[in-house]
């Protein structure tokens, strides 16, 4: 299936398999049970969903890249028990208070309105309806990169601020009181990826993210792609060492509806 994002232009299913004891972390968080309603925001290649409905749950999976949805569907084995749709965080495919739980994996906090997406994920829970998510922190290993390689991209859409900002327990407990839920627990945690030296590192990061591989034509036409790779590597060698180890700190959070 042809990729409708960047999202899935590069290899992100690499990256979903390194991030799925995250996703495992965050469905425990959200304490799910038999029988809950859980929606799962952009699920990606679907690792929280399946982790839900492993405990029981009936899921709603939700993705923007159709691509991914198709290889989410494809590892699901028992029919019915997850529903896959296409859909925008800023507007779930989902009724007023469908659900007990909502669980996002580095996922919402790519939505380009933080309030509206906020707004949502409060709309589509039903009453005392819990809500866990994961992000990665400002200034942690993930967007510090993304820093690194913007300026060999085209300007992102506009957002009404950074991803990361999810990953900040302050901005969180603010945003979403400003919409009806209550913060109830953060916790930093961190996510170690190994590999035998940085030009691994760096081919992995670039491989598995889509946004930059979607340049690589037009940056090797014009002289920049061995650039952009040369000041990647030196951004690992000055965070992780010769031999590295990245560390990606993110933020679990759980919360409740009021």
């Amino acid at each position: 299936m042809l990729a409708k994002t960047t999202w899935g232009a590069g290899d992100y299913p690499l990256m979903a398999t390194v991030l799925e004891p995250v996703s495992a972390q965050v469905v425990a968080a959200a304490e799910v049970g038999v029988g809950d309603r859980v929606i799962d925001v952009a699920t990606g290649t679907g690792n929280a969903a399946l982790q839900a409905a492993a405990r029981g749950a009936s899921v709603l999976a939700v993705d923007f890249e159709p691509a991914l949805l198709a290889l989410a569907r494809d590892r699901e084995r028992s029919a019915g028990v997850i529903e896959w749709v296409e859909g925008e965080a800023e507007c779930l495919p989902a009724a007023d208070g469908h659900a007990d739980v909502l669980v996002s994996v580095f996922g919402v906090m790519y939505a380009l309105d933080h309030s509206r997406a906020a707004q949502e994920l409060v709309r589509v829970l039903a009453p005392c309806g819990r809500i866990a998510l994961a992000a990665w922190t400002p200034g942690s290993f993930l967007p510090a990169m993304g820093a690194v390689v913007a300026q060999y991209l085209p300007p992102p859409p506009a957002a009404s601020g950074p991803p990361s900002r999810w990953g900040d327990a302050e901005f969180l407990r603010l945003l979403l009181h400003q919409v009806g839920a209550r913060l109830k627990a953060t916790g930093i945690d961190r996510l170690t990826v190994r590999f035998d030296d940085i030009e691994e590192a760096a081919g992995f990061l670039i491989r598995t993210a889509g946004h930059v591989t979607d340049q690589k034509q037009q940056l090797s036409r014009t002289g920049r792609w061995q650039a952009l790779n040369r000041d990647l590597e030196a951004f690992i060698r000055e965070r992780c060492g010769p031999t590295p180890e990245l560390e990606l700190e993110y933020l679990i959070a759980t919360a409740t509806r009021d």
